[in-house]
């Protein structure tokens, strides 16, 4: 990269108000594009005199375009390579932890409170789930192995082998209520360590030993005939205190941290600094894990199993409700961070129960999930778009194999808005599914909390059922995205600009005839695409053209004729700001009266956009000519618009290049003003509109001399 190069990019970065004015930045075909902090910074005089500069375009209160032509994409190289640039806000596009960020700012509201007690439950569980899904697969190899009749892991008498397989997974499970109460201490500014060790305090043999009825005469037992379950209470300094087994508990934990915290800061505040380290986590303990033991504890299990007993009389009385309702939340609790509550709930059910009715319908809201994912990596595979194919592969794998929908949810789903109608679609099918088949069961149970993955399927019950459901599910969502794709038009044309850009390997100048397009705001405008984007039909043209009036070796004048029937009017007049601005070159607007575009000049068509809004050609004399039928009309992603040639084919004035239902273009909402400019003015000699007059298809409107 040259210096020169290099000196225009400084300038640029350093007439708008330096690197750290500057939030984001990307280029389309022929524009850099900023979002600033503060525009007032802005020395458009000094840019607009930069090298390789054709124009500026201010768009909106904070974003800013500086037009560059065909040398672009080496500007934006040269700016992003700036040493100053390190760290600045160089790439427009939002990562997966943008887009999660912003999801969950919905969820932020009026209540702080209840936006830090999701932060609170959220945090107390992100840490772990990777040992979480490292237990759950040890599980559902185990269900593998005990299918193939292997080894019966349900069987009192397994072998010491066997069972210490169960104690690598059984580890998570049964000491989650500490891993819980160590996340949710630091989450509250509380010494993690205290926190897990008054958690820990009531999962030690000697506690649990209390449930000795035979030893400890004064301990009592009680049955929940309701629940299956059975409990213990203990005279303790004379009062009763009940025993039970928090191993796999997590709504003790989260109770007891967050009293934990009030009683934690409050010692601080007491005692000096120099004997903080002593007194505060020795007052604790003896606060909180009597206080958990007698009330805290109790309470949590009571909460815990209460909610469990009620979501368990819904699946028993209302499976249908139940089984549809699941799946239809989780698609907007997960974003959210509000999902924590039910996988809790999960975990209480296998420990109360012994089994869970949560997972089954879940695992449908799970497959849709990646059933919309698989969808869109078939239509990027058919489009080849490289990008969207790797990133929708990654997150399918993490999907289908590991259960995880973050990389899918916010690295596709939540991009795109069409996806979430469509992915509903697979989750009401799936559970719609569920409850079918497997009302005669009870429903979809499962005595292991795992991830929802294709490996984890041989943990539920009735196996057949999960299976077609969750298979419906992935299908029925995949299907849906394949057939109405995951993109606005908009979004789609962006995609196919890019790849077409891409794929595009003519040589491109940095001359002014490069610059291109009026349509400011257009999605697909960011992309670049030749064939897609009005501001990249001039680029494509000059490309083809290079050395411009080198080329343009005839003497006497080219007659470019009205490539639409109407009235013909100034480009200033026209409702394009680029245009007006000359950038594109000198032309004329027509507001048109018939329907029929044809080729204002005889040549070959360099640019023919696949939405029939824009067509680039150039005469045998190296006249570049850019007809753009309607403004922002790109996206209308070719409604109403008939394309009749092709690109690099050779047509001859009057030959008919589309023919479009302005009518269509009106209800739209978009001007139907057909623009048409020289692209490469400013290498001709003269190039004089004719205006102010009304016109055929046909008609003379500018003179140009080479």
């Amino acid at each position: 990269m040259g210096s020169s190069k290099d000196s225009s990019a400084r300038a640029i970065v350093e007439n708008l108000g330096g690197p750290g004015n500057i939030t984001s930045m990307t280029h389309c075909a022929t524009r850099l594009r900023f979002e600033l902090g503060d525009v007032s910074k802005i020395n458009e005089d000094k840019i607009d005199k930069v090298p390789g500069v054709l124009g500026v375009v201010h768009q909106g209160d904070n974003r800013y375009q500086v037009i560059c032509g065909g040398g672009v994409e080496s500007m934006y190289t040269a700016i992003k390579h700036l040493p100053e640039m390190k760290g600045a806000g160089a790439v427009a596009t939002k990562s997966d932890a943008d887009v999660k960020a912003e999801a969950r700012s919905k969820a932020r509201g009026k209540y702080a409170w209840l936006d830090n007690f999701f932060e609170y439950l959220s945090d107390s569980f992100r840490p772990i789930l990777g040992v979480l899904l490292g237990a759950s697969l040890i599980i559902a190899i185990a269900a593998v192995l005990d299918g193939l009749n292997i080894v019966d892991f349900r069987a009192d008498d397994k072998s010491a082998t066997w069972v210490f397989v169960d104690a690598m997974w059984r580890s998570v499970f049964y000491f989650l209520p500490i891993m819980v109460a160590y996340n949710a201490a630091k989450k509250l500014r509380v010494d993690p360590w205290l926190g897990a060790a008054i958690m820990a305090a009531l999962m030690t043999p000697e506690f649990m030993s209390l449930q000795d009825t035979e030893r400890f005469s004064d301990t009592a037992r009680t049955v929940n005939e309701e629940l299956g379950t059975e409990a213990f209470t203990a005279n303790i300094f004379g009062l009763p205190m009940q025993l039970n087994d928090y191993g796999g508990q997590v709504f003790v934990p989260l109770i007891m941290v967050a009293i934990l915290a009030v009683v934690y800061h409050g010692l601080k505040k007491v005692f000096p600094e120099n004997v903080q380290m002593v007194f505060v986590p020795f007052i604790s303990m003896l606060i909180m894990i009597p206080l958990t033991a007698f009330l805290i504890g109790p309470l949590g299990i009571w909460l815990g199993n209460g909610i469990g007993s009620g979501l368990a009389w819904m699946n028993s009385n209302a499976p249908f409700v139940f089984a549809i309702l699941i799946p239809m939340l989780y698609p907007f609790l997960v974003p959210l961070g509000l999902h924590w509550p039910l996988n809790a709930l999960m975990l209480v059910n296998i420990q109360t129960l012994g089994y869970d009715f949560i997972q089954g319908p879940m695992g449908a809201w799970n497959f849709a999930c990646f059933g919309a994912t698989a969808g869109v990596l078939v239509l990027s595979m058919r489009d080849h778009d490289t990008q969207m194919r790797q990133t929708a592969t990654g997150a399918l794998a993490a999907g289908l194999f590991g259960g995880i929908s973050e990389p899918s949810l916010y690295g596709i789903h939540l991009r795109f808005k069409r996806i979430y109608p469509r992915m509903l679609l697979g989750c009401f099918a799936g559970g719609l599914t569920i409850a079918i088949l497997s009302a005669p069961y009870g429903g979809v149970t499962t005595n292991a909390f795992v991830f929802t993955s294709l490996i984890t399927t041989v943990v539920f019950k009735p196996i057949w059922v999960y299976a077609i459901s969750i298979a419906v599910a992935f299908f029925v969502a995949m299907f849906a995205i394949i057939l109405t794709d995951y993109r606005t038009p908009e979004q789609k044309a962006e995609a196919e600009a890019a790849r077409a850009a891409a794929l595009d390997d003519e040589p491109r100048d940095n001359t002014p005839h490069a610059a291109a397009s009026g349509s400011d705001s257009t999605p697909a405008e960011a992309s670049g695409d030749p064939g897609t984007n009005t501001e990249a039909v001039a680029p494509a043209a000059a490309a083809a053209g290079t050395g411009g009036a080198a080329t343009a070796v005839a003497t006497k004048p080219v007659q470019v004729q009205a490539p639409v029937a109407g009235e013909v009017v100034n480009l200033a007049d026209a409702g394009d700001a680029v245009f007006a601005s000359g950038a594109l070159g000198d032309g004329v607007g027509i507001k048109p009266t018939s329907s029929t575009v044809v080729a204002p000049v005889s040549g070959t068509l360099m640019t023919v956009a696949k939405t029939g809004h824009a067509f680039g050609i150039k005469t045998d004399d190296g006249v570049e000519v850019l007809v753009h039928v309607g403004i922002d009309t790109v996206k209308m992603a070719g409604e109403g618009f008939d394309v009749q040639v092709s690109k690099k084919q050779h047509v001859e004035a009057g030959d008919v290049l589309a023919e479009v239902d302005f009518d269509k273009v009106k209800e739209a909402g978009y001007p139907t003003t057909t623009l048409m400019t020289i692209t490469n003015t400013k290498k001709l000699t003269k190039v004089s509109p004719v205006v102010g007059i009304s016109v055929h298809a046909g008609d003379t409107v500018i003179e140009v001399q080479p």
